[in-house]
């Protein structure tokens, strides 16, 4: 059986360390970013520039004219990107319709027209709340019909499905990796905004695990 695998990298702290799982397993990673129209793009910068540094074969995939497709999430239209934690209702304008089941297709067609039989993918428990498409359901749902959709089965391997972000964090930094190396905040400004969801469960992880965010903040 083939050793490679693609992994759905974003540039953010989750996929960058599912990105180093898979490594430290000894895939052959061949990575795979989506240009979906957020505003918060800098992460594919983020992606890319990891990717060079590592030597990981990446692509970065432009699918924004499907933004037309996707609107009313504050991530692709414009609308105010909500303050708070992912807890809180107004979170919700930031799910982007149907979004990781149209990336997950095509990472698999990806595996499928490289004969990986795996595609490695980053949702986690702090998801769970706000995003349906990071919901286990939905992550084994998507798994049975990876199986079945082409001549090859693939598998969707989710190492942090039921681990917290500040989980995920502890996993990464027990590996020695540098998180300034990635890009949370969905503001793409220069600096983190440190208020928006992403922002505050990123800087929760990071006061669990009693150690400084590496990036720094607009606050």
């Amino acid at each position: 059986m083939s050793n490679r695998a693609v992994v759905v990298y974003s540039g953010g702290m989750d996929s960058y360390t599912v990105l180093h799982k898979a490594l430290a397993e000894g895939k052959e990673v061949y990575a795979l970013s989506f240009n979906y129209g957020q505003r918060h793009s800098k992460e594919l910068e983020v992606a890319a520039l990891v990717c060079a540094e590592l030597g990981v074969s990446h692509k970065i995939v432009d699918i924004s004219a499907i933004n037309q497709l996707m609107a009313g999430s504050s991530l692709t239209s414009d609308i105010d990107i909500p303050e708070g934690h992912y807890a809180e209702e107004s979170m919700k304008n930031t799910v982007v319709p149907n979004r990781n089941m149209v990336l997950l297709s095509m990472a698999i067609a990806y595996a499928v027209s490289l004969e990986a039989p795996e595609v490695y993918y980053g949702a986690h428990s702090g998801d769970h709340h706000i995003y349906p498409d990071c919901r286990p359901e939905f992550v084994h749902a998507m798994n049975a019909v990876a199986g079945i959709a082409n001549y090859q089965a693939v598998e969707i391997v989710t190492p942090f499905l039921n681990s917290s972000k500040g989980e995920i964090l502890a996993a990464g930094l027990a590996m020695g990796l540098d998180y300034s190396k990635t890009w949370t905040c969905y503001n793409g400004r220069v600096q983190a905004c440190g208020k928006c969801g992403a922002c505050n469960e990123r800087l929760e992880a990071f006061a669990e695990q009693n150690t400084q965010d590496p990036l720094s903040y607009e606050i």
